[in-house]
């Protein structure tokens, strides 16, 4: 999602790209069609023996990372090779003689903060997935500052948009929608944030081509809400007829939100999101009922 999102913008501003796809990759349809766009075949953990590229680049952008399932996130051996992979993904960057590596870090970093999250809020991760994006992000700081080159990790909130993984909230709430079935969520009354993947491309393309200093940025919207206010506004895109319901409270359980301030992303990028929720939520159903039509024809 936030790979092609980038890549998008590249072409946008006349930016010559190296895609480094993994072997087996079955999206590369998502790719736009560009003389701009060169395609590179690598399994992730072989970043470290590719040596047959000899065109020079300005950035390396890092979003890569294995093991993100449910059943594979709270995994301390697995997570651990994400690590390795973001050093890895370090070295080719110096061997392609970039000037800046950026990361693609999370808000799992911080794990559960009461209040608002800043960049320098203190890391207090609590699933082996956020403790090792935590761990990526400071290690590959070590090693660019060894190399000189610019470090940028931009821990990523909440990215929604056509590309979104099966599986996440929005992406079940919108099929059970389009297929006239009841939806059903938690109390959802956390803060959220959203921020539409083509802002983020945005916003990654910006980071590239404008912060030349080392650094940590929350990337997100700045605009949360209550998550059950963005449920409520993707039920409004839809008839009268569609269901949804929320379980009852339970304060003892309660899910702590997240409250980002972004505001010194946006001051150093000159870069605030353009894209309304409901905006990108429209499109986003238009791309699912489509998905969904193309499924139904193949059956």
């Amino acid at each position: 999602m936030l790979g092609v999102a980038l890549i998008q913008e590249c072409i946008r501003q006349n930016t010559e790209v190296l895609a480094i796809v993994r072997s087996d990759s079955g999206r590369l349809d998502r790719l736009p069609k560009s003389n701009l766009i060169e395609v590179y075949e690598s399994k992730l953990e072989n970043l470290r023996f590719i040596q047959n590229i000899y065109k020079k680049y300005d950035v390396f952008y890092h979003f890569a990372w294995d093991y993100t399932s449910k059943d594979s996130r709270d995994n301390p051996v697995l997570q651990e090779k994400n690590i390795q992979y973001t050093l890895d993904a370090v070295e080719l960057a110096n061997r392609l003689k970039c000037s800046k590596f950026i990361g693609a870090g999370s808000q799992a970093e911080y794990g559960k903060v009461d209040g608002i999250i800043r960049a320098d809020t203190v890391a207090n991760p609590t699933i082996a997935y956020g403790v090792a994006k935590y761990a990526a992000g400071k290690l590959s700081e070590k090693r660019c500052s060894q190399l000189g080159m610019v470090h940028i990790w931009g821990r990523i909130f909440s990215l929604y948009g056509r590309y979104d993984n099966e599986g996440t909230m929005l992406v079940y709430a919108i099929d059970q929608f389009l297929k006239n079935r009841e939806a059903v969520f938690s109390e959802a009354t956390q803060l959220w944030d959203y921020l539409h993947e083509s802002d983020a491309g945005k916003i990654f393309w910006r980071l590239g081509e404008l912060v030349n200093r080392s650094g940590v940025y929350c990337v997100a919207s700045g605009q949360p809400r209550v998550l059950k206010e963005f449920i409520l506004e993707l039920k409004e895109c839809f008839d009268a007829r569609v269901k949804c319901c929320f379980s009852a409270s339970n304060k003892k359980d309660s899910i702590i939100g997240l409250n980002p301030d972004a505001e010194a992303l946006f001051q150093d990028i000159d870069y605030t999101p353009q894209i309304k929720f409901k905006d990108g939520i429209i499109d986003m159903i238009n791309y699912r009922k489509h998905k969904l039509e193309i499924e139904r024809l193949e059956r």
